[in-house]
């Protein structure tokens, strides 16, 4: 470990590129995590609607999330093959791609609350779950542009700004969601929609702090951020080409787990605040270790511009020693203290009969967490290094293949059919992982991304 320190994309390179992202998830989880406490406080069909409709919500945003997020991979290319004409110009491509997307997303707002309808949820629970959606939906573009916007920084390794970025969103986040929700200060209460109005507002201020860092008079000699805006329809279409793959590989995933909430939603209320509940747990671990993985891709990105794939596997590799030590950290932490973790998000109108069950239940779903909390850390990190090597549309038929074969016929089998119950499901979900995982270390071993590159 210490002869790979100081080393060029070893461990010191990984902690200063990945870590800032870390802390940067971090901080958007704990946004998302305080917006449960205080929605689960706020009444228990608050925290049982806030999951399914954030998750919906956030099922159609991740498709365009997922490609503006791949302009961080053609910026870090295009830096480490020492072409900063071609930054900007991949920039703009990402900012017409995300002011696209947001047209259609707030279009989604009344078009596709459907879907929530057809998940059969108590009609209460329905009511808050539609409230949520429309307001998140209509604010959905926001999102995809910051996406787009903090690629100028994490594909170019000075991820340090983004993590900064996205602290000052939750500190203006989180106060004001507890605001909005109970009607505190002068603010009216709103209960779930004033949750939905806070998150739109971190939004609004993350975009407008991006946008003068970026388009400044020093950005403007390096890179001609301002004057370099034209669409370049060439840049453009292999953009689409690698990012829709990984959209799509994005909105997979995150179907996963929306399919695995509805159909948990079947098995009542109690069982769905219990895994909601687990999965806003769970949420402490993945993102700080999501954000390692965009490190990796960036690192591995920067490499494979370099010409130097070694440089690729050590940056992989390093970084999954990282993410092991978090996720056995947090492993300890769900062992040692669930009844803790799970009474954060009591919520104040539940009855002591009720939040025993939810408890008894939110038990063993930790435990689930902490079999496949290692697995998830693999995928993340494997997954991360093959997109950003530009072996994305591997990744996606994975992701699609065994998200159809383990995750939703398994679980629609046993739900509809065979009255399985919640632990059969979360079975599955965890088999879901571990599988992953897996498939991504191999291929990564494999070796065939060293010949890839999203450049020209």
């Amino acid at each position: 470990m210490i002869s790979l320190w100081d080393k060029p994309f070893g461990y010191k390179d990984v902690l200063k590129v990945s870590m800032p992202l870390a802390i940067s998830m971090a901080s958007t989880t704990i946004m998302q995590v305080t917006d449960r406490i205080f929605l689960g406080r706020y009444s228990v069909e608050a925290i049982a609607a806030a999951l399914p409709a954030g998750i919906l919500s956030f099922l159609f945003i991740s498709f365009f999330m997922g490609i503006a997020s791949y302009i961080n991979v053609f910026i870090a290319q295009y830096t480490g093959a020492s072409k900063p004409e071609k930054v900007a110009a991949s920039l703009w491509q990402g900012i017409y791609f995300s002011l696209g997307a947001w047209v259609i997303l707030a279009s989604m707002a009344y078009t596709m609350t459907p879907v929530l309808v057809s998940g059969g949820h108590p009609p209460e629970v329905l009511e808050l779950e539609i409230q949520y959606f429309r307001i998140i939906m209509l604010a959905a573009g926001l999102p995809v542009l910051d996406t787009a916007l903090s690629g100028f920084y994490s594909g170019r390794g000075l991820t340090r700004t983004v993590m900064v970025v996205n602290m000052i969103g939750a500190i203006i986040n989180i106060p004001l969601d507890y605001a909005l929700i109970n009607g505190v200060w002068f603010f009216p209460e709103m209960g779930i929609r004033g949750a939905a109005v806070a998150t739109a507002v971190a939004w609004i201020v993350i975009v407008s702090i991006y946008c003068p860092l970026i388009f400044s008079n020093k950005n403007e000699r390096l890179y001609k951020t301002r004057t370099n805006y034209g669409f370049d329809l060439k840049l453009f279409k292999r953009f689409i080409k690698f990012g829709l793959s990984n959209g799509v590989q994005f909105f997979l995933d995150i179907f996963a787990i929306t399919f695995f909430v509805y159909m948990i939603g079947r098995l009542g209320t109690i069982i769905l605040a219990a895994s909601n509940i687990a999965l806003s747990i769970d949420g402490v671990s993945f993102f700080p270790a999501y954000g390692i993985s965009v490190g990796v891709s960036t690192l591995v990105g920067q490499a494979i511009g370099k010409g130097r794939p070694d440089y690729a596997k050590r940056a992989t590799v390093c970084a999954f020693h990282i993410t092991c030590i978090w996720m056995l950290f947090m492993g300890i932490i769900y062992i040692a203290m669930p009844d803790i973790l799970i009474s954060m998000f009591r919520p104040n109108d539940i009855t002591d009969v009720q939040f025993t069950n939810v408890l008894e239940h939110g038990r063993i779903f930790l435990m689930f967490m902490v079999a496949y909390i290692l697995f998830d850390g693999l995928a993340l990190v494997y997954s991360g290094a093959l997109k950003g090597a530009g072996d994305v549309v591997f990744v996606m038929k994975s992701v699609g293949f065994f998200c159809l074969t383990i995750m939703v016929i398994p679980c629609y089998v046993g739900v509809e059919f065979i009255k399985a119950g919640s632990y059969y499901l979360w079975s599955i979900f965890t088999a879901y992982v571990v599988v992953l995982s897996f498939v991504f270390y191999y291929r990564f071993k494999c070796g065939k991304w060293e010949k890839m590159k999203v450049i020209e």
